[in-house]
């Protein structure tokens, strides 16, 4: 009969896996490398819809995933993971160690075809190299949950009760809510990570979302839908009391949620957006560069993506056509525009170690408007002649990392954001974000906002629904020409890539920018 299924099962296990991956190291012929990775889960959540329950949960999860080097002439990965239940914790090590078999397997299988294609397709076959692992420094380190209240010990009576009585207030504020729904999670999560070069990391962390959907319909005929969520590596003290960081706040969830409802229900009766026909001033607030910093820096930075490893299903980047054409040292924006990637930021990208036990640290991919890297993992940081920055992370042990954003934001600028907007004479004010439309490399995009202003003589007039902008990415990022000294770092709680998809939890942001692009409205 197997055991609960909580975070103190890594506590029993550990040492023997570790030990089980170091002897797997020195026992396996031709074995060059292992590692794994376990993730135990425990938690809760709860949606209401329109002031009502509609379902509420507690739950664990347990997972384990596995990496295997190996091979005689080639080098090659062979992977293998499982979802457990709370019937195979007595069994774990077991489990674990026929797994290893798997994936050792599969690097040998791997290896085989990977040394006959390279001698028998001539040309082609002289592109399949060894996997290489650049060096990392090798760690030990444990890492605590920081939260004030425990997720796991609030109870799920509780949970249900927020939900519903947001969902009720919400539901109230205006008759011209039609429908809203919110959904409530809370959880803690342990991962531990052990590889064959003797990194071990053991790291818990609090993971707490509070996420809202609006329907308003007014006088414009419209129906307007809006949804965000707030959510932070913290307890449940974030939905009862919100936050405030120096770079991140938030209302409690009562609060947030009914600022959506009178965002939305504003929005419902308002007129659609224009189109410009052409490029006009725009100034874009934090909430709203949260997205576009994603979609046009954020993952045309990730060093998979920009070696055509993920081209088939997710496109390319324009940062980089090849090892000898590429943007790296080229001026790719104004001077007054940086941005970078950071796991030590607070948030949901924040982590110390990736999933392969990597050290974290800042990557600059543009450094006064000049472009200087990406997002790695250690096999393609290998291939770039690069030092490993991680960014290797999968949602879960179950799955193959990817290399993913950690928190991706524009620099900090100088200038005073009212000060930014009132020197315009005639332009647009974009605030907040919604649906993004990107061209396969990134090199164009198209993002809507939540509310667009006009702006005249330097103040904000009349407000308009379904506006964003458009334009070529480069071209709008050499016509920044003012950057404010405001940024905040907002919650993405869905951000895809992979097949099989992962929906990964990270962080991004910027402060207020003004640049040139064309404005494009919505539907009359």
């Amino acid at each position: 009969m197997g055991q609960k299924v909580n975070i103190a099962l890594v506590d029993k296990t550990k040492d023997k896996l570790s030990n089980m991956v170091l002897e797997a190291k020195r026992k396996l012929e031709n074995c060059f490398y292992v590692d794994l990775r376990v993730t135990v889960r425990e938690g809760q959540g709860a949606v209401a819809q329109d002031g009502m329950m509609k379902s509420s949960i507690r739950d664990y999860g347990l997972s384990y995933g596995l990496r295997v080097i190996a091979g005689k002439q080639i080098l090659a990965a062979g992977y293998f993971s499982q979802t457990l239940g709370a019937a195979d914790t007595d069994k774990l090590s077991g489990i674990i160690g026929d797994g290893l078999d798997q994936a050792y397997e599969r690097a040998i299988a791997s290896s085989k075809i990977k040394s006959e294609r390279k001698s028998h397709w001539q040309a082609l076959g002289q592109s399949l190299h060894s996997t290489e692992l650049a060096p990392i420094e090798i760690c030990q380190d444990t890492i605590p949950g920081n939260y004030k209240i425990n997720p796991v010990e609030v109870p799920l009576g509780e949970v249900n009760g927020l939900a519903r009585d947001v969902s009720k207030a919400v539901a109230s504020y205006d008759p011209r809510v039609k429908l809203n729904q919110i959904g409530i999670q809370t959880s803690l999560i342990r991962e531990l990570f052990v590889s064959s070069e003797g990194t071990a990391i053991d790291r818990t962390h609090a993971l707490t979302q509070g996420l809202c959907v609006v329907v308003a319909i007014g006088n414009s005929g419209v129906q307007q839908m809006h949804y965000d969520c707030l959510g932070h590596q913290r307890g449940w003290e974030i939905l009862t009391d919100g936050f405030d960081e120096d770079l991140m706040q938030s209302k409690p969830l009562t609060g947030f949620a009914l600022d959506l409802a009178s965002d939305c229900v504003s929005l419902s009766e308002a007129k659609p957006c224009p189109s410009s026909g052409k490029e006009v001033v725009v100034v874009t607030d934090p909430h709203y560069n949260t997205l576009l910093v994603h979609e046009i820096i954020g993952h045309p930075t990730e060093l998979d993506r920009a070696l055509k490893l993920e081209t088939a299903y997710a496109g390319r980047s324009w940062f980089f056509r090849n090892l000898k054409e590429n943007m790296l040292g080229k001026q790719v924006a104004s001077p007054l525009v940086s941005a970078y990637s950071d796991p030590l930021l607070q948030g949901y990208g924040h982590y110390e170690y990736d999933d392969e036990g990597t050290p974290v640290k800042r990557v600059m991919h543009i450094d006064k408007g000049i472009f200087c890297g990406f997002m790695n993992s250690r096999q393609t940081a290998a291939i770039l002649g690069a030092s490993p920055n991680g960014h290797f992370k999968a949602i879960d042990a179950s799955f193959v990392p990817l290399i993913r954003m950690s928190t991706t934001a524009f620099g900090n600028g100088e200038r005073d954001p009212k000060g930014i907007i009132s020197e315009v004479d005639h332009g647009y004010y974009l605030v907040g974000h919604r649906i993004p439309s990107i061209s396969e490399s990134r090199e164009n995009f198209r993002i809507t906002a939540r509310k667009v202003f006009e702006i005249r003589n330097g103040q904000l007039g009349e407000m308009f629904r379904d506006g964003g902008m458009m334009g070529n990415t480069k071209d709008y990022l050499m016509s920044v020409d003012a950057v404010g000294n405001d940024l905040r770092i907002r919650s993405i709680f869905n951000c895809g890539k992979g097949q099989p998809m992962q929906a990964k939890k990270l962080g991004n942001g910027g402060p207020t920018i003004r640049a040139c692009a064309r404005l494009v409205g919505g539907a009359k």
